[in-house]
Parts: C-alpha cells; structure tokens; sequence
C-alpha cells in the first residue's frame, strides 16, 4: 500500500464474515491506492482474515448485529485517520480505471464536498444488469474522515454526510460468486431484516430515520420515498406483482436476457413476496398470541429488533453545516 497526500488519504473498510471466495479480488482492486486497509470481521472460519493480513489489512473482530451496526464500529475505529474513508463490500471490486480515477477525483472536489457518488454494476449469473431500473445506481463509498456515519437501519442503510456530495466517474463492480443456493438464503435473512425496517416506517417498531431530513443524496430519497411512503402502504401481494411487472416490463428488465429474468423474478418478486408473508407471520403472532411486535419478531425470524438500538448517523458538531445536496445516490435497493 503506498501513502498518498495527506488530503487525499483513503482508508478502506471492509466488512467480511467467510468470504475467501471474494477477498482477495476485493483487496488486489484497492490495495495501491489506500493509505491502510481495515477489515471487520465477524466470525469467518474460512481463510479470510489469513487472506485479508497477507494484503497488510488490520483485522478486527467485531460480533455481527447488522451491517449498519458493523460499519460505524468501522468508522469509530478509524476515528481521527483523516483523509477519507471508503466503504466496499468484500464482493465487489474496483476496475483498474476506476481505482486510477479516485486520487484525481479527490483532489478536485470543492472544500464544501463531503462525499464521493459512484455508480455500481450488479453482475449476476455472468452478465451485468443494466435495465429493470437497477442502473444508473449512484452511492456514497468515499466520505470525509470524521464527516460522515451509517444511518441505524437493519436494511437498505445509506451513509449520510453533512457537506455536499459530488457525481464521479468511479465504478464498483458487485459479482458474488457464490451459488444460487447462497443467495436465496442471504435474501431470506433480508427479508427477515426488512420486515424490521418496515415496521419501524410504520411508527410500530422504534427506529425509524427520515432519510428526506439529512445530507443523502436525490436518488437514495426519492426510493426511500417511495418504499416507505407509498409501497409500504399498499396491500401485500398486489404491490409484489405490481413492482415485478413495472420494473420487467416498464422498465424493461427483460432486456437483460435469461440471467436478467432469474434475476428480477428472484429480487424483485420472490424477494419482495417473502418480505410480505414474513411480515403477515409477524403480525398475526402478535394478534393471535399477544405478543408485543418486538417480541413476535424475535420469534418468527430469530432476530430481536432491539438488539440495535437506533444510533443517528451524526458528524461532529463543530463540522460546519451545508444545505443538503441535491445529487442522486443509493446501496441495497
């Protein structure tokens, strides 16, 4: 790893829990362009912290409650690092162009740029997913040290800065090469996540975060919008079938290909689905049995809603204010 300006400094986190499939493509993306590199990992049998040393990484064990918990220990870990901080996921990687294009882009922001945009691909079955409304997706992965946190949320999280945030050429690649297997069973635990965050939008769980009232970016407001404001509320089954049909057909995911079908009917129907008839478990222990929301919860999907206490993303109060930015950005959507 080799040492950049002060100003220009980047110190990546990854979070990891057996992924030696991914890492190494992961940290060979990055390694020559970041000052250090910092994994969080929790609980990995697999080789991946051996992996993830062999790079210089500074590996840190940390127990998982969800993936916003998990990356602000990251991001208090690195407290006072200066420079900037960048968030990747264990299965994405940096094109080669990109990574070049990050000191430069950096370097030209203005004093009053908080946060980096980049744009992900979804690479899925070998082909990149272009349509169904999954591209252009701008997210925040580079932030200011000390300018930037990870809103509370079991799913769907956003990184909100205080200043501004600035549009760039930078692309991160997302390709897991697990089995189809995997994937089903990570979007179930999703799902059992999501039905969390719904209730806490519906005022029936605490935890809720206006993302409309921080310095996130257009596009992550706009979905956040609505998700929660008009999906949310309407009937479980017709808006599954709604959503698939307007994100195949209107926004034309069949143009994707074979790949492309399985993978709009998998994230944007199966998915969505088993989010509603988890949600109808939840509600109809708590009704039938009288439990306390939380408490159903906990039983139908093992997962206790308040082992996350809501922590606001927040940034130091003596870091002068901005008006939000109006550019767009987004992660899990």
């Amino acid at each position: 790893m080799k040492d950049e300006h002060a100003m220009t400094e980047i110190h990546a986190i990854v979070l990891t829990c057996n992924e030696e499939l991914h890492i190494a493509r992961c940290l060979t993306s990055i390694h020559e362009i970041c000052t250090s590199i910092t994994v969080i990992d929790s609980g990995s049998s697999d080789r991946t912290v051996e992996i993830a040393r062999s790079f210089g990484a500074d590996v840190i064990v940390n127990p998982w409650v969800n993936y916003a918990t998990q990356l602000n220990f990251g991001i208090d870990k690195l407290e006072g690092r200066g420079g900037w901080l960048m968030r990747i996921d264990a299965d994405e990687h940096l094109p080669p162009e990109s990574a070049r294009a990050i000191p430069a882009v950096l370097t030209n922001l203005t004093a009053g740029d908080d946060g980096v945009l980049v744009r992900r691909q979804i690479v899925f079955l070998g082909r990149r997913i272009r349509w169904g409304g999954i591209e252009p997706s701008w997210q925040l992965r580079l932030w200011r040290c000390g300018r930037g946190a990870c809103e509370q949320r079991w799913m769907d999280e956003h990184v909100v800065v205080r200043g501004g945030v600035a549009k760039s050429p930078i692309e991160f690649v997302d390709e897991n090469l697990n089995s189809i297997d995997w994937w089903t069973s990570k979007h179930n635990n999703y799902a059992s996540r999501e039905v969390i965050d719904m209730l806490a939008s519906l005022s029936l769980l605490d935890g809720y975060e206006d993302l409309t009232r921080s310095s996130a970016s257009r596009q992550a407001k706009l979905k956040r919008f609505i998700k929660e404001r008009i999906y949310n509320r309407l009937p479980g089954g017709i808006r599954t079938v709604a959503y698939v049909l307007y994100r195949y057909v209107l926004r034309l995911g069949f143009l994707d290909g074979k790949p492309g079908y399985y993978f709009h009917i998998l994230q944007g129907f199966w998915y969505r689905t088993l989010v509603d008839a988890k949600l109808a478990e939840v509600l109809m222990l708590s009704e039938q049995q009288g439990l306390e929301l939380a408490e159903a919860v906990k039983k139908a999907t093992g997962i206790d809603p308040r082992a996350s206490r809501p922590r606001r993303a927040a940034v130091p109060e003596d870091a002068p204010a901005r008006p939000p930015s109006m550019v767009e950005g987004s992660r899990h959507d």
